[in-house]
């Protein structure tokens, strides 16, 4: 929900306030622009399937998150979740017509938003924290140290023979 609320209000603010494009830092600049594809403007000009498709996307991805069982893994989809819930919400009752501002520029990359931020660093903490424990000396997998509740995961005894 906080990274809905943030990429709405961040998003907000660029639209109203947002009028040439501004150098912040480095890279790092500002620059209002429409996107109604997807990430990198794919799909572009398309903003109906765009948004039928994150609309399947979002519910397959809330089923998703529920399965989740440790800590690295639910805050990556949980990003990643609320970056496409971020979008669709624009599109679906933001006022330029299915399209999603964007207005983060980065020399050398496509303008974004916050969502997109969020899904593109939710997807890497995914991919780093999606990882089997090893296995113990009996060949069975181990359930992660840390559960989501934050639990500290305790080994049973086994009982000596």
């Amino acid at each position: 929900m906080v990274v809905v609320v943030a990429d709405r209000v961040t998003t907000s603010l660029a639209v109203d306030h947002l009028h040439e494009t501004r150098h912040v830092w480095g890279p790092f600049g500002v620059s209002l622009t429409f996107n109604s594809g997807f990430a990198f403007s794919l799909f572009s000009g398309r903003a109906v399937l765009v948004t039928v498709l994150l609309c399947a996307g979002v519910v397959v991805l809330a089923f998703a998150v529920g399965r989740v069982r440790t800590v690295p893994l639910a805050v990556g989809a949980g990003l990643v979740l609320g970056g496409a819930i971020g979008n669709l919400s624009e599109r679906i009752v933001g006022t330029h017509g299915g399209q999603v501002p964007d207005f983060i520029t980065l020399d050398y990359w496509p303008t974004f938003n916050l969502a997109d931020a969020c899904v593109t660093i939710g997807i890497v903490a995914l991919l780093l924290g999606h990882h089997e424990p090893p296995p113990d000396a009996r060949g069975v997998t181990s359930p992660s140290p840390l559960d989501v509740e934050g639990a500290p995961h305790r080994p049973e005894r086994e009982e000596a023979p």
